[in-house]
């Protein structure tokens, strides 16, 4: 189940005289990808979650690093952003120690991209990992096989640990969804309450798919406006969660500034609300279905470099398009169904405005032809 694309892009990346930053969620396999890649190599491995790795790096100079890392040919730092000034300390590593190959990992993108690039600008290739991906379970065991477990990745998700221990996904979703996933975000010293984390977590759980309103949200979990925003972007910057913003080009009835906020991962939502029933026979089928269909689809985006703007479309009168597509100035729009015989409410103003042939109506019949 190796992450084969990233896999890829870090052997090409590998002794071009840049550091190679690994992002993504704890727990999504990034130390498991890189001992795949480097264990036959000269490696020094280094973790930024322990004290005495913080310490060696806070005070170092290149000279002295230069003597910690001896004759070893790779450098690894797991959890790098939990290092003060690691951003200066890697930029010493790359400009002075240059027969070395630095790579990070971090699961905290407001953590690591705000140390690193300043220091690190045009010195580094950064790239993320999900959970596992749909394409790449297909590639595993095959289509049908993965279509046949659909129900249950619906409700369980994708994350490494979860799909190799069948039996026990409830108690590894616990595990994850209690404070591990958010980990890094305790540690940002203006979070003083991890309880209306959680809350706030919860309640995003319950509106996936629907237009949030961070008022709305504030008054749910005892925050003001202002601190739900925040919580919610450091929510997205340690890859729990994601934004989609509301497409507004030309009609006047659009809404501009809505927004709507999807999970990466499936299990993780539902673990959070504590329901595990079968998708079958839920009544949130629609709203995990989008949910997964558009994460998916993110991550297909992201693994194989398509640069294009996602979107939501809807009216003050409730017309809306589940999810658009914006590349290379041409809009592909979609709607999700877990009915495949339902039809896509074609809004002819919209299709007249945008030059949108058709809207494609994904189900799990044809979702194969939507992320594979």
């Amino acid at each position: 189940m190796i992450k084969r694309l990233v896999e890829n892009k870090i052997k090409s990346s590998i002794n071009q005289g840049k550091a190679i930053i690994l992002l993504g969620a704890r727990q999504t396999g990034k130390t498991t990808l890189l001992h795949q890649l480097f264990d036959n190599h000269q490696v020094l491995w280094l973790n930024g979650d322990e004290a005495d790795v913080q310490e060696l790096f806070k005070n170092a100079t290149s000279t002295r690093l230069k003597a910690y890392i001896g004759n070893y040919k790779t450098l690894i730092i797991d959890e790098a952003q939990l290092i003060e000034n690691v951003g200066f300390r890697l930029k010493l590593i790359t400009d002075q120690i240059k027969d070395v190959q630095l790579i990070a990992t971090g699961s905290s993108a407001f953590e690591l991209r705000n140390r690193l690039n300043e220091p690190l600008t045009g010195r580094k290739w950064e790239y993320q990992l999900f959970p596992l991906s749909f394409a790449e379970m297909v590639e595993n065991h095959g289509l049908l096989q993965e279509k046949r477990l659909l129900p249950h990745r619906l409700v369980f998700g994708y994350y490494p640990d979860v799909v190799v221990n069948q039996g026990n996904e409830q108690k590894i979703l616990k595990m994850l969804s209690d404070s591990y996933l958010y980990k890094d975000i305790l540690h940002y010293e203006g979070i003083q309450k991890p309880d209306k984390l959680l809350t706030l977590l919860q309640a995003l759980a319950y509106q996936i798919g629907s237009q949030v309103s961070y008022n709305e949200l504030g008054q749910t979990c005892g925050l003001d406006s202002k601190t739900v925003e925040k919580y919610v972007m450091l929510l997205e910057k340690t890859f729990v969660i994601f934004r989609l913003g509301s497409f507004s080009r030309n009609l006047r009835n659009e809404l501009k500034f809505s927004k709507k906020i999807y999970f990466y991962d499936n299990g993780i939502r539902n673990a959070l609300i504590s329901n595990y029933s079968a998708f079958e026979v839920r009544n949130d089928r629609g709203a995990l279905w989008e949910n997964f269909m558009i994460s998916e689809r993110i991550k297909k985006l992201n693994y194989n470099d398509i640069y294009a703007n996602s979107w939501f479309w809807r009216t003050k009168d409730q017309s809306e398009i589940d999810y658009l597509e914006e590349k290379d100035g041409q809009i592909s729009a979609f709607e999700f169904k877990v009915n495949q015989k339902k039809k896509a409410t074609i809004n002819n103003s919209f299709i007249e405005n945008y030059n949108i042939k058709n809207i494609d109506v994904i189900s799990p019949e044809n979702l194969e032809e939507f992320l594979l």
